[in-house]
């Protein structure tokens, strides 16, 4: 198991150490999750299976090349000028878009089409093309794609993808068979190639006749005129929207002293542009850098805040902590260790002390001499203190997103199980709480979405799990079976942060307790398809950041993060990243107790200063 655990971490890190050497960009972010997904420098790719095999190797390097030339030969800007609004035409500029870059990738790198192809041929059947048996089967965008490998990759398309193009490959030869010859000519060039495919989107009865008629230099040049009636249409509508925002806004300042302000504080711009909805495209142009867009939840009544035991039978659960307990035998001497200097340094802080030549109190008998050398020598008493030490609570928040998934999880759960141990030992009383989402690309909330007939912005779209492996009451040998719940199939899916960091900010500020502490533990942004779907690509992530500068700035929690390859600190003040997931034990315990040494000589400050 161990072996396999390893192999699979060593080829997330070949595969990242590559994908920055292809798009020479030594911030690429590497995670994995539950399909190929590119947001600015955070790539995603789909979670391994723990026996990788040979053609599981080859679809996952294809996959990490695509999103790798993706970065090298794609400009966000140029996507951004010419992508249509209306979203079937979009979809198939799309997916030409992505067909342009893996054929220069392809090109370029001669060793990386041969996975391309096995990544293209995994898609193939993902999508079931074999079962295709009707045009209606299958979308425009999709077969467009399909034939555009054909005509400027060479890619020798699959039986199952034969199958799906035939229901369609006249029509679109027909009709587009005459353009491959001109976007090839124009793949080098992104500007030009986009303009190529806004004729093809004419043809495909897509875009306007009116659009063919103006011609290309009307979608690449406007007369001054032109623009200055745009812009003061643009400027007039943003108008509108701001004074009908008005109201809103009020209700925010309001709010602003019991929670976070739950709006998008940094306006949308560079990749993440991509990923918005014709709608939210068209409201960013109008209102500029100005632009926010407020977070909510389309429907919060499929949220759940459930208990570990509650999610597993007695039986299974009872086999995932005998699983839990097998790896923590090879950690335990060294996490062990960390953890004993973790409870000296804190019991050091509770050590008790003495106070001589007082009038009352124990009679002290070491200074009785004195009296008898002196009768007349008053008796000398003294008195035991306990060295200041306030109540602590610590909420250990641990990220269950399926990037997670493999060593990574594993690593969290020894280290929260040993932490809890530790700190009980203490004195200090320890929450584990866990964050995922119900389903993989929306749940029930998104059902009722598509009920309501999807209507535009409408927030989050997947139903939230906020898992409760141990409550800050409950001894440890209660919760300790429930920490092995973490290692279960099935359990990891999306990661919804600034929700998550909310629940687990209000659990922890109605502690009675004079410091709290909330760890964090992540290996990622928050991602969830069905909710970036249909809202700006930084929506989860502008709320995340709100959340965290709301908790730093107004509340008595201490906030620390530690990032399992990935970059937290760009989010958090106080955050540590590691690249390795067997790091992980010893920073937290690192991070507890910087914490602590910082409250000590906070109070030192406060005590010189009242006595100056």
């Amino acid at each position: 198991m161990a072996s396999d655990e390893n192999q699979v971490e060593n080829f997330r890190q070949v595969t990242a150490a590559t994908m920055r050497a292809i798009a020479e960009n030594d911030e690429i972010q590497l995670t994995f999750g539950s399909e190929a997904r590119l947001v600015g420098t955070n790539a995603r790719l789909p979670a391994p299976p723990r026996d990788l095999k040979e053609e599981d190797v080859a679809h996952l390097r294809g996959e990490a090349d695509a999103l790798a030339f993706r970065m090298k030969y794609h400009d966000a800007e140029v996507h951004k000028k010419f992508a249509p609004a209306a979203t079937d035409a979009r979809a198939v500029f799309e997916a030409m878009e992505q067909v342009r870059v893996e054929a220069l990738g392809a090109t370029e790198f001669k060793g990386c089409k041969q996975n391309l192809s096995a990544a293209f041929k995994e898609r193939c059947e993902s999508a079931s093309y074999h079962r295709v048996s009707d045009q209606e089967d299958v979308s425009l965008a999709e077969v467009v794609s399909l034939l555009s490998r054909e005509q400027l990759m060479g890619e020798e398309l699959s039986g199952s993808a034969q199958n799906a193009l035939g229901y369609w490959r006249n029509w679109l030869e027909a009709r587009i068979g005459s353009d491959f010859s001109e976007l090839e000519n124009n793949i080098h060039d992104q500007e030009k190639f986009a303009q190529t495919i806004d004729k093809v989107l004419v043809h495909l009865d897509l875009l306007d006749l009116e659009d063919e008629a103006d011609g290309d230099e009307q979608m690449s040049e406007e007369t001054p005129e032109e623009q200055e009636s745009d812009d003061s249409e643009d400027e007039s509508e943003a108008s509108e929207s701001a004074e009908s925002s008005e109201g809103d806004d009020e209700m925010d300042d309001q709010d602003q002293e019991e929670g976070p302000e739950q709006s998008e504080d940094e306006s949308m711009s560079g990749e993440e542009d991509e990923d918005l909805p014709d709608s939210e495209r068209r409201r960013q142009q109008q209102g500029g850098e100005g632009s926010q867009v407020k977070y909510r939840a389309y429907s919060s009544e499929f949220d759940e805040e459930i208990d570990a035991l509650e999610l597993c039978e007695v039986e299974e659960l009872s086999r995932l902590r005998q699983h839990l307990d097998q790896q923590l035998s090879h950690l335990q001497g060294i996490i062990g260790r960390l953890a004993n200097r973790l409870q000296r340094r804190l019991m050091a802080k509770q050590s008790r002390s003495w106070e001589f030549d007082l009038d009352e109190g124990l009679l002290d008998a070491a200074r009785l001499t004195r009296v008898v050398i002196d009768p007349t020598h008053a008796l000398s008493y003294k008195m035991e203190h306990e060295t200041e030490f306030r109540d602590t609570v610590v909420s250990l928040l641990i990220d269950n997103s399926g990037s997670m998934r493999g060593r990574p999880i594993a690593v969290a759960a020894m280290s929260a199980d040993i932490l809890a141990r530790t700190l009980e030992r203490c004195g200090v009383k320890v929450e584990i709480l866990g964050f995922t989402t119900r389903a993989w690309k929306g749940g029930q909330a998104r059902e009722k979405w598509l009920a309501d007939g999807k209507p535009a912005g409408p927030g989050r779209l997947n139903d939230l799990w906020h898992i409760i492996y141990k409550a800050a009451d409950a001894p440890y040998r209660r919760a300790r079976k429930s920490l092995g719940l973490m290692l279960r199939e099935g359990l990891l899916k999306e990661n919804i942060d600034g929700e998550a960091l909310l629940w687990a900010h209000s659990r922890i500020a109605a502690r009675p307790e004079q410091r709290k502490i909330l760890m964090v533990i992540s290996d990622g942004a928050p991602v969830d398809d069905s909710t970036l779907s249909v809202n700006p690509g930084n929506y989860l992530e502008n709320h995340l950041r709100s959340v965290i500068e709301w908790i730093e700035t107004r509340s008595a929690v201490d906030i620390v993060a530690i990032g399992i390859g990935h970059d937290v600190t760009r989010y958090y003040r106080r955050a540590v990243t590691l690249m390795d997931a067997e790091q992980l034990g010893g920073t937290m315990m690192d991070s507890l107790a910087e914490l602590f040494d910082d409250d000590e000589n906070k109070k030192s400050s406060r005590g010189r200063n009242r006595a100056a």
